[in-house]
């Protein structure tokens, strides 16, 4: 059933924003800054994504939570520019399904990005991310969708690994220590476990990461509390160029503030006026359990 989303413009917790209600689903996107989702979750529930602007930052760049979007360049994922702060005004414009919310053009790179969120069925929507070359010049990189959550107690996250054929393997990038001293409880990191067809993370709050190349694309986090399933599909393009060969990564923040659900895009250079997209398609649902690897597979 695909039901007609109520969709208004809000304060959100004192920010301008725009609001996404059906019977099954809250989506709160600000426009004062970013763009970011700033909600996710039930009408009636809790939110299920990291929210709190101002407590993280790294200079002038706020973490603020929520969902966003990165430009990364190839070869250096994670650089200056990739923590450009995205502090300005958003314009928004509602569809009959759904909203687009643009940022501010990037006063160096002359770059612009930006979401369309579309509900396709009720707990069921789709985030259409694109960054737009506004320069005369040529950009490369790639899009990276990086979803902030609060893991509750006994929370689980799962991967689905590989591609089911008689040559399946899996990459996985391990780090002891990245951005001047993050990290650092070395490579061997019991939250981070493998069963025969996923990566399974159990978070207990040592601050580190993995990226993955997962065929299948997907990240899925459990709620035991709420027993709620969010789950979030991008697909994989085995001819794309991605961030150190992977496609998926998950991070576990110091003291389990937070678990990044993030997704990658292939890179590619944009000429003059193009644009470049990464969709995710984003599930909601009532789950008893943490379903199996095989189990998210067949919902998408």
């Amino acid at each position: 059933m695909k039901p007609k989303p109520v969709i208004s413009r809000i304060k959100f917790e004192g920010l301008d924003a725009v609001e996404l209600r059906t019977p099954l689903l809250r989506v709160v996107a600000i426009t004062a800054k970013g763009p970011r989702l700033a909600f996710w979750g039930r009408p009636d529930g809790k939110n299920l994504l990291l929210w709190a602007p101002g407590k993280y930052r790294r200079g002038r760049w706020d973490l603020m939570g929520g969902h966003r979007l990165w430009a990364a360049r190839p070869g250096a994922d994670e650089a200056e520019e990739t923590y450009a702060t995205d502090n300005q005004p958003c314009q928004v414009t509602a569809q009959a399904n759904g909203f687009t919310v643009t940022g501010a053009l990037d006063p160096v790179q002359k770059i612009r990005r930006g979401f369309t969120v579309t509900v396709t069925v009720d707990g069921r929507v789709t985030l259409d991310h694109f960054l737009q070359n506004e320069s005369d010049m040529l950009w490369s990189g790639g899009l990276w969708a990086l979803t902030c959550t609060v893991p509750s107690k006994r929370a689980t996250y799962t991967l689905p690994l590989g591609d089911e054929s008689s040559w399946d393997y899996a990459t996985i990038v391990a780090f002891r220590t990245w951005g001047g001293g993050h990290g650092g409880v070395g490579f061997d990191d019991p939250q981070f476990k493998f069963t025969a067809d996923a990566v399974v993370l159990h978070p207990s709050g040592r601050e580190n990461k993995r990226m993955i190349k997962a065929d299948a694309g997907l990240i899925a986090g459990y709620d035991p509390v709420q027993k709620l399933l969010f789950a979030k599909h991008a697909a994989y393009d085995p001819a794309g160029n991605y961030p150190l060969g992977t496609n998926l990564a998950l991070y576990v923040g110091p003291d389990n503030f937070m678990v990044e659900m993030e997704t990658m895009g292939a890179t590619a250079t944009l000429k003059p006026g193009q644009t470049m997209k990464h969709r995710e398609t984003w599930l909601l649902a009532t789950a008893k359990s943490a379903p199996s690897a095989k189990a998210l597979r067949e919902l998408f």
